[in-house]
């Protein structure tokens, strides 16, 4: 069986809630500092706690007992939501543990505010990686090796910059006016430093479920599993093909 004989499904969750700020009057200002809205913030992190976390962890661990090794998945969870969760929903922690100790879930790193510095401040921007990755060898015993930066964002520089701070892997935007013809179902690498490897998001597959999956009015909703796994497939088979004309037109071409 050949590399591309095999197929093999990277599947990764984000894992973030925003802080959310009270509404700060005029008059506040100079009399009162407390600007974090503490009802909003338990209210929703309790509800998608119970309708999302703790339901889709415990599904994620029935199928890694199911499966083994057969089934891996990660996660980036940022500071902010562990903040919360350790205030308002400790035993979602504890289900990502229970998770971590199986061997099939891989922790990602990112900013511990899950924010945008790598834009703008390079010293902040190690400084929360940093933050991050302690707080995710404090709770899960782990050093991230593969980063992943807020909304996916990338370039040459940020990821040498990622790859000088240690990591070998960064996930990143498999953008359509970026990649042109190329797919985003192959690995790449960073054009300054190819040590630093590229693992590309499928952004119609992703936003399939992440986005149009309850929508009724979508034309393929239900979207159903078998159905998904017949797109999946597709998508495999027409990565192949592109592999091997690519191949065949350009002597020496070769996929990592």
């Amino acid at each position: 069986m050949t590399t591309m004989d095999k197929k093999t499904l990277c599947l990764y969750f984000q894992v973030h809630q925003p802080i959310r700020l009270r509404k700060y009057h005029f008059f506040d200002i100079g009399k009162n500092s407390d600007y974090y809205d503490d009802f909003a913030n338990r209210t929703i992190t309790r509800k998608v706690a119970d309708r999302c976390y703790l339901p889709a962890n415990r599904t994620m661990l029935e199928l890694i007992r199911k499966y083994g090794k057969n089934f891996k998945v990660s996660f980036s969870i940022s500071g902010m939501v562990i903040e919360q969760f350790r205030e308002y929903a400790p035993e979602v922690i504890d289900s990502f543990k229970e998770l971590v100790a199986t061997g099939c879930v891989e922790i990602l790193a990112e900013t511990y505010s899950h924010s945008l510095t790598s834009l703008v401040d390079e010293g902040e921007f190690k400084k929360q990686v940093k933050q991050h990755a302690d707080l995710m060898k404090e709770l899960f015993g782990v050093k991230p090796v593969t980063f992943r930066n807020t909304e996916l964002i990338y370039s040459d520089e940020i990821g040498e910059l990622v790859a000088r701070m240690g990591y070998k892997t960064m996930l990143t935007e498999g953008a359509r006016h970026i990649l042109g013809w190329k797919s985003p179902d192959y690995v790449y690498t960073n054009s300054i430093n190819p040590k630093l490897k590229l693992l590309l998001k499928n952004f119609r597959l992703s936003d399939d479920i992440a986005f149009r999956f309850s929508d009724k009015g979508w034309d393929q909703w239900p979207l159903t599993a078998d159905k998904y796994a017949s797109w999946l497939n597709a998508a495999f088979l027409w990565t192949t093909k592109l592999w091997e004309n690519t191949r065949e037109a350009i002597p020496g071409f070769s996929i990592l």
